[in-house]
């Protein structure tokens, strides 16, 4: 504790301290009576104010917690200061039937809502608007209780009697329900909240004595400000100011552990019994034949006036408590979604791990009798070839490269697995896919033009993966153009949107072919090699498409997610190859 707080409770134990003098050692005056009602105000004001900090410095329920704490100490120094008031400063005793008797009654239902907050356990994050007007609700049925149990001898029928004796009862009910709350919060507490709980019993159930012997006393002319009666009071007074001293020091935190949803199902099922029991109140009132009708009427229509509250707060309740339940519902619906997509991508994943291992095998068998294929085919050019015969011969020499090109991609697509990610530079991997197939497009007596955006972004993706896929597109376009005629192919790159788009098109063909979508996806079951671009496309969220057009020439679409860094550059160190700088063909 600080020095400022240790000086604060210094001064509080001297008011107290005179207190007691007062009031074993003089008689009652006004001047007696002012004294005592002055430090007992003077009492309530420091334990309101020790609770201010807390607040201040607290978030979430815990200084929820702390404002109703403080409110209910409130409330109590607002009664002390209308009790004040009327011997003080009007120099009258205080009424009978007193009107403030109802702030005396509602100091301690804010105690009751913070403590079925339970700060000191973890809590589900579930229908929080339902959840504070379940407490409200709570709050509404004490205030409807007083007012139908002891205001109609205060209003309709004044009685001292009825109204003293009723006014107990229900206040004895209120504080055996605070001490009960605060019994159960102490046993289900840990460390300093085990504490806090325990300190707050002690003073409130002194206080809770102390002022059942003071309503006896008061109903039997024993009780005046000042007398020993209202030393227990300002015990409890003391008693607290000391505990809001002590808990600004004091760390508490909300204990570990799962929340448990059964709490909120009381908490709800308590105020819909709350609500029910207007009828049944309603039918006691009317069963009473020997109350005075001016009662009876009176708290029918408190009854009435309580339903319709309590009927308003339930319909809103029951709105917010829709709208959870549909957010839930769409929440649950979404997972269940999610859930379908992630399984059919692991099925799909299966597949095509299967199938890679599957190509992985019988590409390694192929690529020896390949390799020994396009070696014959090199020699066979070599030599003496009539003019018949050396295209056929350089025909043979073509399609064993592109069977090559072929098995190197089912070998990459076989071993496709996570790779790390840069950033790409689209430009230079067409640029450097181009220069590495020159031998073959300079063969075949082919042009390929480019035109590629100097400004396109930079692509996300493996570099290597990323070339195979150009490489193959322009395998494939190369071998369409062999077989279907076409002399000139266009490479160019575009912009749309947050995507950078590779084209290659074919000029037209002289032999158009016909009964195909104009634009279809790429299936996977269509061509190997275009599958394996696909696999590696699907990797980095990318897709291809196919164009056909109707005089035959052939339009392949990559599109892939650009990243969020500044135009790509002529220079691209994530491609590692030894073309980055050159220009096209």
């Amino acid at each position: 504790m600080s020095t400022g707080c240790k000086i604060w409770l210094a001064a509080v134990t001297v008011a107290f301290a005179a207190l007691i003098v007062a009031a074993l050692a003089f008689h009652q005056s006004f001047a007696f009576t002012a004294f005592c009602d002055l430090v007992e105000c003077f009492l309530l004001v420091s334990a309101t104010a020790a609770f201010i900090p807390l607040i201040l410095r607290s978030r979430g329920r815990i200084r929820v917690f702390w404002s109703f704490i403080t409110l209910g100490i409130a409330f109590w120094m607002a009664y002390q200061g209308l009790w004040t008031w009327y011997e003080v400063f009007l120099r009258q005793d205080v009424p009978d039937l007193f009107a403030g008797d109802v702030v005396l009654f509602l100091n301690l239902v804010p105690l009751i809502a913070a403590l079925a907050l339970r700060p000191h356990t973890a809590q589900r994050e579930y229908a929080a608007h339902v959840g504070r007007l379940d407490f409200v609700l709570l709050a509404v049925w004490w205030l409807y209780l007083y007012v139908f149990i002891v205001m109609p001898w205060q209003y309709a029928s004044a009685n001292l009697t009825a109204y003293s004796h009723n006014l107990n009862s229900v206040y004895l009910f209120e504080k055996i329900v605070l001490l009960s709350a605060l019994v159960a919060c102490w046993i289900t507490s840990h460390g300093h909240w085990k504490k806090l709980y325990g300190s707050l019993f002690g003073a409130y159930f002194i206080y809770a004595i102390s002022s059942y012997v003071a309503n006896w006393a008061i109903e039997h002319n024993r009780y005046y400000s000042g007398s020993p009666y209202d030393i227990p009071l300002g015990v409890a007074m003391t008693w607290l100011t000391w505990i809001g001293l002590r808990q600004q020091t004091a760390n508490l935190p909300t204990e570990d552990g799962n929340a448990s949803a059964a709490y909120g199902v009381w908490i709800a099922r308590v105020g819909m019994i709350a609500v029910s029991s207007l009828p049944l109140f309603a039918f006691w009132s009317v069963a009473q034949d020997t109350v005075p009708t001016r009662v009876r009427f009176f708290r029918l229509a408190a009854t009435l006036t309580a339903a319709l509250v309590l009927g308003i707060m339930v319909f809103i309740r029951q709105y917010y408590l829709d709208r959870e339940l549909v957010h839930l519902l769409n929440h649950s619906r979404e997972s269940f979604d999610n859930l379908k997509r992630l399984q059919a991508q692991i099925l799909q994943s299966e597949k095509r791990a299967s199938i890679g291992q599957l190509m992985g095998g019988a590409a390694h068998e192929l690529n020896n009798p390949i390799t020994a294929m396009l070696g014959y085919s090199d020699l066979l050019l070599s030599t003496q070839l009539t003019h018949e015969q050396k295209p056929l011969a350089e025909k043979i020499g073509q399609h064993v490269r592109r069977t090559k090109s072929l098995v190197a991609s089912l070998i990459s697509f076989a071993r496709q697995g996570p790779a790390p990610k840069t950033a790409v530079d689209l430009n230079t991997l067409a640029r450097t896919a181009i220069k590495l197939t020159q031998p073959q497009w300079e063969q075949l007596h082919i042009e390929i033009r480019t035109q590629l955006d100097p400004a396109l972004p930079k692509v996300l993706g493996d570099s290597n993966q990323l070339l195979q896929v150009c490489l193959q597109l322009i395998g494939n376009c190369l071998h369409l153009m062999t077989d279907r005629g076409g002399k000139v192919l266009d490479v160019s790159t575009e912009r749309d949107a947050s995507a950078s788009i590779l084209r290659l098109a074919t000029e037209p063909c002289l032999s158009p072919m016909s009964g195909e979508p104009a634009v279809r996806h790429v299936d996977p079951e269509d061509d190997l090699g275009l599958s394996a671009c696909q696999g590696i496309l699907q990797e980095h969220q990318g897709q291809i498409s196919r164009e056909r057009r109707e005089d035959g020439s052939i339009l392949l679409r990559v599109e892939l997610p650009t990243t969020e860094s500044s135009p790509a550059q002529s220079q691209s160190p994530t491609v590692p190859v030894m073309w980055q700088s050159q220009p096209s063909a």
